[in-house]
């Protein structure tokens, strides 16, 4: 056996980590207690029903979803900071989320199973952006704002929110956190690089894919804004959430690139995939349909809602090109389920009164992209520190984050017939499936009707039944 212990600040704090962590302890003692420490954790959500397979392909993913961020400080809180220096402030120290990913879903997930966790990774987050200038941010986007919104709004306390919002509130307003930012504030959108020939490879602004998300940005430090009487920073931020617009070409129906004399890119093909020109990570289609702050608004840029449900049919079944774009994979027509900027679009169709038809799509996902491979564990795609994993686990209890700024979730059939679900604080609340049909045909939480799709993180922490009745 060999016991280890290590420290980013010391020698002199490996030892007491190794001593306070692991002492005088043997290995089928530590396995032990990891052991009971993981169970404690799983079981916040218990379902029945479903298949085998999908019961553990869930608590897999599940584990998966708490992989990271991962903790830097030592056993007596010391840690070393953004600026190299050894500090202790009470509270332990997380590595950065890998916020382009998992600001999606999975810190939303942290923050209900583990809110000391979820609380400490925004003390780190802002302890970061005190010492940097500005709050970290990852790949594009602002997504530390949509986290510490999002968290703040479902009643999650043990950080300075004040602090935080100062930072987000700097990242979007003024130069330095976001690249090109005075650019997207002078426009209201980012201009892409005049490039001939460009590759998947190409390394350009992504201007779409940033002009997007900085909107979506925008809106979650809006709703902070307006929760703390921020009202000035609220109207001027929500005025910039539908900056999304300006790039909808509609001769495409899709979202598109302008130069800087504000002309359309051209040429343009929107199925081919780009690492970091026009998109990131993504083609068109991969990125038309984010504005999960406005998606009303986003169908109103279309004819109708008829030319809308065409234009989200033409995204599932025109077939893939057949491009190798390493993070691409795991395909229904042009919708990516290896990668992370489309995984909001199977929900489109309920905002055209077909919540059927994204059922279908829901399913074909949770049913064929996890699981996979020899020993029936792999994904289609990269996990990105729980992502998908994260994706999985909402999707199979019949809740999802659709935008994960608003305390609130998107509701699906589930895959099981019963889950037990309890917060970090100790609330529960259960979710009964009825039917196995794709069509929701009633909604009721404590037996009273729930209007529309959505229920709030409010309403669930009520610890009531939440019953999904579909058709047979």
């Amino acid at each position: 056996e060999l016991k280890i212990g290590f420290s980013f600040v010391s020698i002199k704090n490996a030892k007491e980590n190794l001593e306070k962590e692991i002492g005088n302890k043997d290995f089928a003692e530590i396995r032990n207690e990891a052991t009971e420490t993981w169970e404690n954790l799983l079981s916040k959500i218990k379902v029945s029903g479903g298949t085998e397979k999908q019961r553990w392909v869930f608590y897999s993913s599940l584990y998966r979803s708490f992989l990271w961020p991962a903790l830097r400080s030592d056993a007596n809180g010391e840690f070393t900071d953004a600026k190299g220096e050894v500090v202790n402030k009470g509270f332990r120290y997380y590595t950065d989320p890998s916020f382009w990913d998992d600001y999606r879903n999975k810190l939303i997930l942290l923050g209900m199973i583990s809110p000391n966790v979820a609380a400490d990774v925004i003390n780190s987050i802002t302890d970061k952006g005190e010492k940097t200038g500005f709050m970290p941010t990852f790949f594009h986007g602002d997504h530390a704002s949509t986290f510490v919104t999002g968290s703040y709004l479902r009643g999650l306390r043990g950080f300075d929110v004040n602090k935080a919002y100062h930072l987000i509130l700097k990242n979007a307003t003024v130069e330095g956190g976001r690249p090109h930012l005075m650019e997207y504030i002078a426009k209201g959108y980012i201009s892409e690089m005049d490039i001939k020939n460009p590759k998947i490879e190409t390394v350009a602004k992504a201007a779409v894919t940033k002009t997007l998300e900085y909107a979506y940005d925008d809106y979650a430090v809006a709703l902070l804004a307006k929760e703390l009487g921020d009202e000035e920073n609220y109207n001027m931020l929500m005025k910039r959430t539908g900056n999304y617009k300006n790039l909808f070409d509609p001769s495409t129906e899709l979202m598109r690139g302008r130069l800087e004399n504000g002309e359309w890119v051209t040429p343009f093909d929107p199925e081919f995939p780009y690492y970091e020109y026009l998109y990131r990570e993504a083609n068109a289609w991969q990125s038309s349909f984010f504005a999960p702050q406005d998606t009303k608004g986003l169908i109103n840029l279309y004819k109708s809602k008829d030319d809308f449900e065409k234009k989200v049919d033409s995204l599932f079944t025109i077939p893939w090109g057949g491009y190798e774009a390493h993070n691409l994979s795991g395909f229904i027509g042009q919708y990516c389920h290896g990668n992370q900027p489309d995984h909001s679009f199977p929900f489109l169709y309920y905002f055209v009164d077909k919540q059927e038809k994204s059922q279908v799509i829901l399913d074909s996902c949770l049913n064929h992209f996890y699981g996979m491979g020899k020993h029936q564990l792999a994904l289609a795609g990269m996990d990105d520190a729980g992502e998908m994993s994260s994706w999985y686990v909402f999707n199979a209890i019949g809740l999802y984050t659709y935008s994960p700024a608003d305390p609130s979730y998107i509701i699906s059939a589930p895959l099981f017939d019963k889950i037990e679900f309890t917060f970090g604080d100790g609330t529960q609340f259960s979710i009964s499936k009825r039917n196995s049909g794709k069509k929701i045909t009633d909604i009721t939480y404590g037996g009273k009707k729930v209007d529309g799709y959505f229920i709030s993180h409010s309403d669930l922490k009520k610890g009531k039944e939440l019953v999904i009745t579909t058709n047979q």
